[in-house]
């Protein structure tokens, strides 16, 4: 899921901007976001593994850092899903007009808002065996523009760009920085749009079958797997075009593919990238669902919203989002071609915000579980704490970043008008349970640990140095508290 919310509109439709301002040294700034996204998936998963509810991170910032922490969180979050979908189904009306440019691009919107609807009403089974196949048909595809980058480099295919192919182009027009530092900088709004998504994972949580166990599996891989993804096809296009004919006017992912002899490759390409589009409204709408049920749960949202299907579906969530949607339906008809960037620009200020309440949360949880000396985590967040504070300054960096340029800054007065709504709703609506921390269930369990006397031969215990069972099992619970404070 979190492959499929990630990898998409950021990648197909939005890496020729990221290059465009930063040139080759682009893929700095994706090692660095990547890095970024890894340290807060990880303390995502700590608090998902001791805490596995659907609310996730919004339920994590109530219960650590306070209500309106939560409060704030969960409908940022939402706000976020509802622009990152906006976005995907304007592209979505953008693919579909390479084939039909004839129809009006908000017909196709409107179409694929309400057959997205239907999936997501249907059980949580089947819109997970489409995201499956969804983000299957994505990967299988970056993958193999990959190994055909390749091919043309190493091999000497065709190369329709008319350009020298290797590593050289790295390094030409204008070296590896040609913009300098602040290219770097001003390329990591782009980026974290494009990393954005990667967190549903933690809103899986309250429907996963074994958390435990799938949780951090999921969360180890999928951010390195989008690191990959993201560092190597971009490395690959710029070595067979110079960075700078990467201008977004044609695509370089088909320049790929029909280097490889394929024909109709930009049909192929408007596949996948439609495929892309559908994945990520998918699962957008289902994370902004989760989060509005969550919401309700807390007392931060209409009741409404905590009611479900047979099938567990928070069905009013689903429709709430999918009416939302209806919006991006006029904002495709009265702004039909700034509307991508601004709402990448909007998406990106509220991605960030919830990565640092997501941190800020997990912060304020290894502090209690110090002082209360708690169970260990079974998840921990590696390089605890330096990890969790150099993430909190890069995206402080990336908050300033778009107030700087120029332009992304309406994005920030957005985003700011927004937190002061929510502020205002808050204290002047929320009442009751709204206003209390959320009281979470902690399922950490204590580390098993053999006790002395099941690895002593059963011969070793019949001479003098035997001990009764109530001397074993007083050492056993002894070595169970040892090992609980040791961890």
């Amino acid at each position: 899921m979190a492959l499929g919310s990630a990898i998409g509109t950021g990648l197909f439709y939005g890496s020729s901007a990221a290059i465009q301002t930063a040139g080759p040294a682009v893929l700095l700034a994706y090692m660095l976001g990547g890095a970024v996204i890894f340290l807060v998936m990880r303390a995502l998963g700590e608090m998902a593994v001791r805490h596995p509810v659907a609310g996730s991170f919004g339920q994590y910032a109530s219960r650590y850092v306070g209500p309106f922490a939560g409060f704030l969180t969960g409908w940022t979050y939402t706000f976020e899903m509802f622009v990152v979908a906006l976005a995907d189904v304007t592209a979505f009306g953008v693919y579909m007009g390479f084939w039909f440019p004839e129809v009006e691009r908000w017909v196709w919107i409107l179409a694929v808002v309400f057959v997205i609807a239907a999936v997501n009403l249907a059980s949580v089974k089947v819109f997970g065996e489409l995201e499956f196949w969804f983000a299957l048909i994505k990967i299988i595809a970056i993958v193999a523009m990959i190994v055909g980058g390749i091919a043309i480099i190493v091999f000497g295919f065709a190369n329709p760009t008319g350009h020298e192919t290797g590593a050289a182009n790295l390094v030409a027009e204008g070296g590896f920085a040609p913009n300098g530092l602040w290219g770097v900088l001003a390329s990591l709004t782009i980026v974290m749009f494009a990393f954005g998504g990667t967190e549903v994972i933690g809103i899986t949580a309250g429907e996963a079958e074994n958390p435990k166990k799938v949780l951090p599996r999921a969360i180890n891989s999928v951010p390195v797997r989008i690191l990959l993804f993201y560092v190597l096809a971009l490395t690959v296009i710029m070595m067979i075009q110079p960075w700078n004919t990467i201008d977004g006017e044609a695509s370089p992912f088909v320049s790929i593919f029909s280097g490889l002899g394929l024909a109709g490759a930009a049909n192929i390409l408007n596949v996948v990238v439609i495929t892309a589009a559908l994945s990520a409204i998918n699962a957008d709408i289902f994370a902004a669902g989760r989060m509005l049920h969550g919401l309700a749960e807390q007392g931060q949202a209409p009741r409404a919203f905590a009611r479900t299907t047979k099938s567990g579906v928070p069905f009013l969530t689903v429709l709430t989002m999918v009416g939302a949607l209806l919006i991006g339906v006029l904002l495709n008809v009265w702004f039909h071609d700034q509307i991508f960037f601004l709402i990448a620009a909007l998406a990106t200020f509220a991605t960030v915000v919830v990565w640092l309440m997501i941190l800020i949360s997990h912060a304020r949880m290894k502090a209690e579980i110090k002082r209360r000396d708690s169970l260990p985590s079974e998840f921990p967040a590696p390089f605890w704490p330096v990890g969790n504070y150099l993430a909190m300054g890069v995206i402080g960096l990336v908050i300033v970043l778009i107030g700087v340029i120029p332009d992304s800054r309406a994005a920030l007065v957005v985003g700011a008008i927004w937190i002061a709504v929510l502020a205002i709703v808050y204290f002047g609506f929320v009442r009751g349970a709204g206003r209390r921390r959320m009281e979470l269930v902690d399922v950490t369990a204590a580390i098993p640990v053999i006790p002395v006397t099941a690895a002593i031969p059963v011969a070793a215990q019949d001479g003098p140095a035997a001990v009764d069972e109530s001397e074993a099992a007083g050492d056993s619970d002894d070595e169970f508290e040892r090992a609980g404070e040791s961890r």
